[in-house]
């Protein structure tokens, strides 16, 4: 008997299928596919008006921020004021006091009871005195610039509007024990980029009754603050560390993360995620993702994103 051994029919390998424009858009939007980058040719960079700006290496303090409020300017007047008025009544009636026991034994001599009331109206007087700095002292604090010094022209600049009283509370716990050397301040409805306050007279206030937290007064200078305007503070925690600036033209948001470009040799721009967690007045302070002298993309960055993505930057 003859057997006929008949090969069997496999089915060969089939080509690999091509990935479907939708699957190519969602892995652009990843982070593996942004380090891919976007390849250009000179002519292209030229017709889309892309720049780029090395990287500025600095070093930046951690900050930790809260919140301020500019203090009204009548509560400062009324209170230097009846420091004023306190102090000039107390000065007329111990001038008077010394008058009347320097002729005591003499034909002007006072008498008694003239000599008794002097010494009352000094005395009360001299109460009243104590009375207005302790007022100041509880309302602006016990370690206020002008303690040792009510005539101090920090405390007339401010009775004055030439310079502003600002209360600033941070989250308890975030500071310690210690009192910030300065404060950095900015208007709260600005842009990021807009020029901030610095403020190196601070000292301990008083508790918030309507803010939990610790609070600190602060003497703004030379700003454009207005009474009553709730503000954004920073204060510095910590040793400065190594970074650099990415400035905010270069930032980009795109699925809710912060986002640059930077082009790793010529014609090749790839994206960065950043920690936008250390605005400044320059741009974000970020400690790793971008080396100092990276070329950052300034001009144009949203026109990378869309070619990357094939949808706008948000």
């Amino acid at each position: 008997m003859t057997f006929l051994l008949l090969p069997g029919c496999q089915q060969a390998p089939s080509a690999p299928q091509a990935q479907s424009p939708a699957a190519e858009k969602e892995e652009a939007g990843n982070p593996a596919a942004a380090a891919e980058g976007v390849a250009l040719k000179p002519e292209e960079i030229e017709k889309a008006g892309i720049k780029t700006t090395p990287a500025a290496a600095s070093r930046h303090a951690p900050e930790v921020g809260g919140y301020a409020l500019v203090i009204m300017r009548e509560a400062i007047a009324q209170a230097v004021a009846d420091l004023s008025t306190a102090a000039a009544m107390e000065h007329q009636s111990r001038a008077a006091l010394a008058r009347s026991r320097s002729l005591a034994g003499t034909p002007g001599a006072m008498a008694v009871e003239a000599q008794e009331a002097a010494e009352r109206q000094a005395t009360v007087d001299q109460a009243s005195l104590q009375l207005a700095e302790r007022k100041l002292s509880a309302l602006y604090g016990r370690n206020a610039p002008w303690k040792d010094d009510y005539a101090s022209p920090e405390l007339t600049a401010l009775a004055r509007g030439e310079s502003k009283l600002v209360r600033v509370t941070f989250p308890l716990g975030a500071l310690g024990a210690s009192v910030p050397k300065t404060l950095r301040l900015a208007h709260m409805a600005e842009s990021p980029g807009n020029k901030s306050f610095e403020s190196g007279i601070v000292w301990n206030a008083p508790a918030d009754t309507s803010l939990p937290g610790r609070s600190f007064f602060a003497i703004l200078k030379g700003s454009d603050v207005s009474e009553g305007e709730r503000l954004l503070a920073w204060a510095p925690v910590g040793a400065p560390e190594p970074g650099v600036f990415i400035p905010y033209a270069a930032v980009l948001i795109n699925g809710g993360k912060y986002w640059c470009y930077v082009e790793e040799k010529p014609g090749l721009f790839v994206r960065k995620e950043i920690d936008p967690g250390m605005p400044t007045d320059e741009g974000y302070f970020v400690k790793e993702g971008v080396a100092a002298g990276a070329s950052l993309v300034t001009t144009s960055a949203g026109e990378l994103l869309a070619r990357e993505l094939g949808a706008p930057a948000e």
